[in-house]
C-alpha cells in the first residue's frame, strides 16, 4: 500500500473508533477444480478495541484445513528476523544516512522525526530503507498500533489447532524484498514516508475508514497509486513479483482438494495485478469486490 507503510510490514493501517460502522474488509472465494480459497486483505498492525471480524471471515476460519500468511508466525522467524534485518540496517563505518540526501531531504526528515516524537539523531547510522522504516513504525506507535493487535495474531490464535499453519515466503525472501534497491532508490522512499507523516497526517485514519468499508477505490487512490507512480521499482519489487509468484503457489492449492484461508496485505489484493486477477486469468473462479473502473473525466492529473 502507501510508501509510509509498506516498509512496517507492507500495509501498516492503524486507528479507527471502534464500532463506528459495520465491518466489511473484503474477502475472496477462489474455487478450483478440487479446492477452495478464500483470500482475506490484512493489515499488520492495529490497535487494540478494533472490530473488524467479519461472519465470512469467521466461517472460513472455522472450515479451513490450511492457514496461510505472507511468511511464518513463529518464535524462530521472529528471531531471524531481527538478525537479518540488524545486518542489514545500518550504513559502513563513516557513513550516515545525511551524505546520502540532499539538504531537501533531510530537512523533510528531521521534520518528521519531530513530527512523530522520534530522535533524528538515531537515524544518523541507518540506511535509508531502516530509517524509513523506523519513521513508519514511529508513526503507528503514536496512535497505540501494534502487531500483536493485528489480523494475523488475531487469526493464528483463533484458528483450530489441527488448521495447519503455512507461509507463501521465508523471512529472508521477505526481507531481500523489503531491502532492496539502491541507496538513491531507498532515500527517495524515505522522502517520501518523510512528506507523508508531514503533509498528511491523517492517511492512516482515512486508510483504515476504507479498509473497514471495503472500499477498493479509496485503498488504490491512497496506498497504490502513490506508490506505483513515485517507484515504480518499488512497487514491482514489492507487489507486483510477489502477486505474480503467490498467484502461481495458490493456483496449486485451488487444485488440490482442502479449503484454504489466505490472510495477505490488503493492497496484494486489489486492480488489475491483484492476486484475485491473476487467478481468474489463470481460470480459476474467482467471487468477491472487484476495483471499479476509473473516471478518467473526473480523475485529477499527476
Amino acid at each position: 500500500m502507501r510508501r509510509r507503510s509498506r516498509l512496517a510490514g507492507l500495509l501498516l493501517i492503524c486507528l479507527m473508533a471502534p464500532g463506528a460502522a459495520s465491518a466489511a474488509p473484503p474477502v475472496w472465494t477462489v474455487r478450483g477444480p478440487k479446492g477452495v480459497v478464500t483470500l482475506f486483505g490484512s493489515v499488520h498492525m492495529l490497535p487494540p478495541g478494533l472490530d473488524w471480524r467479519t461472519p465470512a471471515l469467521d466461517a472460513a476460519l472455522a472450515d479451513a484445513d490450511s492457514l496461510w500468511f505472507e511468511t511464518p508466525l513463529d518464535e524462530a522467524t521472529e528471531a531471524a528476523a531481527a538478525r537479518l534485518t540488524a545486518r542489514r540496517a545500518r550504513l559502513p563505518a563513516g557513513d550516515t544516512l545525511w551524505a546520502h540526501l540532499s539538504a531537501g531531504q533531510r530537512d523533510r526528515v528531521e521534520q518528521a522525526a519531530r513530527a512523530l516524537g522520534a530522535r533524528a539523531e538515531a537515524l544518523t547510522p541507518l540506511r535509508p530503507w531502516m530509517a524509513d522504516l523506523m519513521l513508519s513504525l514511529a508513526d503507528a506507535q503514536r496512535i497505540g498500533a501494534t502487531a500483536s493487535q493485528g489480523v494475523e495474531a488475531s487469526l493464528k490464535t483463533d484458528a483450530r489447532t489441527e488448521t495447519r499453519r503455512m507461509a507463501l515466503e521465508t523471512i529472508g525472501r521477505q526481507i531481500d524484498v523489503l531491502t532492496g534497491g539502491s541507496l538513491a532508490e531507498q532515500a527517495a522512499s524515505l522522502d517520501e514516508t518523510a512528506r507523508e507523516a508531514v503533509e498528511d497526517p491523517g492517511l492512516y485514519e482515512r486508510t483504515v475508514r476504507e479498509w473497514m468499508a471495503g472500499d477498493l477505490a479509496g485503498l488504490e487512490r491512497d496506498n497504490l497509486a502513490p506508490l506505483r507512480r513515485v517507484d515504480p521499482a518499488a512497487w514491482r519489487r514489492l507487489i507486483q513479483d510477489r502477486n505474480r509468484r503467490w498467484a502461481v503457489r495458490l493456483d496449486r492449492l485451488a487444485r488440490t482438494p482442502g479449503h484454504a484461508l489466505v490472510v495477505v496485505g490488503v493492497g496484494h489484493l486489489i486492480g488489475p495485478e491483484g492476486v484475485p486477477t491473476l487467478l481468474r486469468a489463470r481460470g480459476l473462479t474467482v467471487e468477491g469486490p472487484e476495483l471499479p473502473p476509473v473516471d478518467k473525466s473526473r480523475a485529477a492529473p499527476d
